[in-house]
C-alpha cells in the first residue's frame, strides 16, 4: 500500500470505526478490527505489517475463508465502517464477487491494485510481463474499476507489453490504481471475444504509455520495434 494512503487511513478513519481488511494475510493492516483471508491467523505477516502499530484484530476476529466463495460474508449490510482491499483483487479468481460483497457490507473503503503500467511491463518479476501470479489487468472507470483477464498473449507479443527497463522509472503512484469510495463504487469485467480486439487493447495502452513516459533509464528508447507474429 502507498505510504500516503496508509497515513490517510490512519489519520482520517475514526478510532471507533469498524475496519475490515480483506486479503490482508501477507501484510495485514494493524488498524483493522477484522481480517478476512484464506490463510490462517497464525501464519500472517509473510511480508511484515503495514505499520508498527499494535494489532486491533485478534484470532477471534480473523475470518479464515475463501474470499471468492459465493456465500455472503458474515457481516450485515453496511456493518463495516471502512474496508481495505490492497493488492488482492489482481490475484484472485473472482474479483467481481469480492467487490460486490465489499459494496454490500461497507459504508466506505479503499482499494489498491497494480496499474497496467506495471502489470504490462517486461521484467518486473521475471522474463514475462508484470507479476507471475496476477490474473487480471485493471483499468480505472468513473467511480471504480474494470477487470480484464490477463491472457498469456501479453507476454508473447512484443507489442503487447512495455520493454525491459520501463518499470524502473515509474513512480510509486504510477505503479498502482487507487479507489477511495463512499456509499458504493463501480466494478465490472470486460470480456474480449475477438483476439484482434484484445491485442489492440494491450498494444494501444503500451503505445500511449511510451509516448507519455519518454525514454527508459540510461537514455534507451522505450519505443517498441514491432515484429511480425
Amino acid at each position: 500500500m502507498l505510504e500516503a494512503s496508509l497515513q490517510r487511513i490512519i489519520e482520517t478513519v475514526p478510532d471507533d470505526a469498524v475496519v475490515l481488511d480483506i486479503g490482508g494475510w501477507a501484510k495485514p493492516l494493524p488498524r483493522a478490527d477484522w481480517v478476512l483471508d484464506l490463510m490462517p491467523y497464525e501464519t500472517r505477516g509473510l511480508y511484515g505489517s503495514l505499520s508498527p502499530d499494535q494489532e486491533r484484530f485478534t484470532p477471534d476476529t480473523w475470518i479464515e475463508r475463501d474470499i471468492c466463495d459465493p456465500e455472503p460474508y458474515p457481516f450485515a449490510d453496511n456493518a463495516i465502517d471502512f474496508v481495505v482491499c490492497s493488492h488482492t483483487l489482481e490475484d484472485i479468481r473472482d474479483p467481481i464477487q469480492v467487490c460486490r460483497e465489499m459494496a454490500r457490507i461497507a459504508k466506505a473503503g479503499y482499494i489498491e491494485v497494480p496499474s497496467r503500467h506495471e502489470e504490462q511491463a517486461w521484467g518486473v518479476n521475471g522474463k514475462f510481463a508484470g507479476w507471475s501470479h496476477h490474473r487480471w489487468l485493471v483499468d480505472p472507470i468513473p467511480g471504480g474499476l474494470e477487470f480484464v483477464f490477463k491472457f498469456g498473449v501479453v507476454h508473447g507479443r512484443q507489442a503487447n507489453h512495455f520493454p525491459a527497463g520501463y518499470s524502473e522509472a515509474l513512480s510509486s503512484e504510477q505503479r498502482v490504481l487507487q479507489v477511495w469510495w463512499t456509499g458504493s463504487f463501480e466494478f465490472r469485467e470486460r470480456i474480449f471475444m475477438v483476439p484482434a480486439e484484445l491485442d489492440a487493447y494491450l498494444a494501444e495502452f503500451v503505445e500511449r504509455g511510451l509516448r507519455e513516459n519518454g525514454p527508459a533509464p540510461g537514455g534507451r528508447s522505450r519505443r517498441l520495434r514491432r515484429r511480425s507474429t
